[in-house]
């Protein structure tokens, strides 16, 4: 699986989380399947795809203002609880930024 591929897998499982715990709901909401549906387009047009950085460490924001401030919340909220519902994708996904750091 390609890089930009994973990270539509971990996005995905963030928003998901997100909405089904803030917003109560059984499946996503309208606000939040606009913003994974935003989301994963900006994925797809990634001018830089396997060379992904972290989008907080890019220098090209390709998010509109207000949809970067949602998706940081989302992240805020959803990435320390990914180990505990998405265990497995949040063991690979932060030791595979671990090991790009050293």
């Amino acid at each position: 699986m390609d890089k930009i591929a994973y990270e539509k897998i971990i996005v995905g499982h963030m928003i998901d989380l997100y909405c089904r715990k803030k917003h109560k709901s059984e499946g996503l909401c309208v606000d939040c399947e606009q913003l994974k549906q935003y989301a994963l387009e900006r994925l797809t047009k990634c001018p830089f795809g396997v060379d992904k950085t972290a989008c907080k460490d890019c220098k090209v924001h390709c998010y509109k203002n207000d949809m970067r401030d949602k998706i940081r919340q989302v992240m805020r909220f959803s990435g320390p609880r990914m180990f505990f519902y998405y265990p497995k994708d949040a063991f690979l996904y932060f030791n595979k930024k671990q090991t790009l750091k050293n």
